[in-house]
């Protein structure tokens, strides 16, 4: 058995010095005695001595100098790597920060010297340094939302919207239906975007990604399949290209079809396609979705509540970096949390689209508010368990007519089960807290408003990638209305 087989691993003999350029930055300079150093070499020369195989000499018998001449660069290479993931997994698990991002360390430049200390330093982020705040015994106000019978055939009504094509009309357009379009957004003569095929709601607002067109139903009101419609509108100042903030655009939709739905007109083949027996079955259906909806608006305005106590004073500089990065785990939290209770599409798009809008400030409020429910969590040792992940995906693949399996397969391929996680133990600590709260109730209006006043397209007119055109002289939750379907901030 080889020195490598019985030599106990020990921990590194490592010099730290740790500075704090903000509250949730770290710049870390590691030095690793020269004794450090020669012991990993040892080892790792004790473990290719048993199969090294140069000519002239039997496997295992190669003298010891030759050895460490002819494999010097690799061992060199090895031992290098061995003591940065060492000595990061070292500093990392000795309780002295908690970090919440890989280290942004230049690996190529770090050099292992032939002779002296190996001394090389990362920056890393990590979660805030506070006591846990007072959580218990708070006063809070929980909101019981009625779901009425007159809710319930006014949202049977956007159900049948949203889940039935609709029949094509030859009259002129309505708020209420859906047209089919396409759409060209130029700027200064230069298309830069297009809209192909889009179904839209009309609603009085039309909201895009970067920019909201106020008067678009009003716009498309009395207008017919084969009509073009061409106005100009502005691009937010908060795009994400900052080259097109505040531009002007000019649009042209064209309508390729206008789609309406008579709710008076169900029959059993429409039931039948839609997966019911019978219009009270259907019903039933909607009265579940919107209890559960209003069951979301309740909890939300509890942790509202609750958030808004425990991040008083936690006025923490977050790094701009770290903001960005975590901005489109917020937002997968986000869906995710809305399509498990029931919104549709259509709404889940109109938050998406909001916080878009203003995603930085969005982020900097839910990215302290994660922290101080983290730390509850942990002092309460809150971890979710897999039949809660199991139930979380059940409600989201209900939400959108997929198997489970498919939907973790999913969730796990584009990294969301950790904003899943999250979302189940954020809501474990809240339920834990609105436990031991003083609570009174008072109820609320009903949950159903008014139709949208707009419909979303996740739709960039000015997309990322685009840049102004050069001159040249050779020239996709407002209401109620249901449907189907961030590591650690990290």
């Amino acid at each position: 058995m080889s020195t490598a087989e019985t030599e106990a691993p020990s921990k590194l003999d490592l010099q730290v010095k740790i500075d704090a350029p903000t509250t949730c930055e770290r710049h870390v300079v590691v030095t690793v005695p020269r004794a450090e150093i020669d012991r990993y070499f040892r080892q790792a020369y004790d473990e290719i001595a048993p199969k090294a195989d140069l000519p002239g000499f039997r496997a295992g018998k190669v003298p010891r100098k030759l050895l460490e001449s002819k494999f010097r660069k690799t061992v060199a290479d090895q031992v290098k790597s061995n003591l940065v993931m060492d000595s990061l997994q070292q500093i990392t698990d000795g309780g002295t920060f908690s970090a919440i991002s890989e280290p942004d360390m230049d690996y190529g430049a770090v050099n292992l010297p032939d002779t002296g200390d190996f001394t090389f330093e990362f920056k890393i982020e990590v979660r805030p340094e506070f006591s846990t705040p007072n959580w218990k015994g708070l006063s809070l106000v929980k909101t019981e939302f009625p779901v009425s019978d007159l809710d319930v055939e006014r949202q049977l009504q956007r159900t049948l919207e949203r889940v039935t094509p609709g029949e094509a009309w030859d009259g002129e357009a309505a708020l209420g239906d859906r047209v089919l379009v396409n759409a060209v957004f130029s700027v200064d003569g230069k298309d830069i975007s297009f809209l192909e095929e889009e179904l839209i709601t009309l609603r009085p607002k039309l909201s895009l990604a970067d920019s909201v067109i106020e008067n678009f139903g009003e716009l498309m009101q009395g207008k017919k399949e084969g009509d073009a419609v061409e106005f100009d509108f502005t691009i937010l100042e908060t795009s994400l290209n900052e080259a097109f903030r505040g531009k002007a655009v000019h649009a042209t939709f064209d309508i390729l079809e206008i789609r309406r739905v008579n709710a008076d007109a169900l029959g059993s083949t429409q039931l039948d396609s839609l997966g019911f027996d019978s219009v009270d079955e259907l019903k039933n259906f909607v009265r579940s979705e919107l209890t559960r909806q209003a069951e979301y608006y309740q909890n939300m305005e509890l942790r509202e509540q609750i958030v808004t106590k425990l991040i008083e004073g936690a006025n923490w500089e977050l790094p701009p970096g770290l903001v960005r990065r975590q901005a489109d785990r917020e937002l997968q939290r986000r869906v995710l949390d809305l399509r498990r209770n029931g919104f549709s599409d259509d709404q889940i798009r109109n938050v998406v689209n909001n916080m878009r809008r203003n995603i930085e400030d969005t982020t900097q409020v839910a990215l302290r508010e994660h922290f101080v429910l983290e730390k509850i969590a942990e002092d309460l040792k809150i971890e979710p368990s897999e039949s809660e992940y199991d139930d979380e995906i059940k409600l989201i693949a209900e939400q959108s007519d997929l198997p489970p399996r498919q939907v973790r397969a999913k969730l796990e391929r584009t990294g969301q089960m950790d904003a899943l996680r999250n979302q189940i133990l954020e809501r474990k600590v809240i339920n834990q807290i609105v436990e031991g709260a003083s609570l009174t109730t008072k109820e609320g209006d009903s949950i159903l408003k008014a139709d949208p006043e707009e419909f979303s397209v996740e739709f960039l007119v000015a997309p990322v990638a685009a840049a102004l055109p050069e001159a040249r002289y050779d020239e996709k939750p407002e209401d109620g209305a249901p449907d189907k379907g961030m590591v650690k901030p990290t």
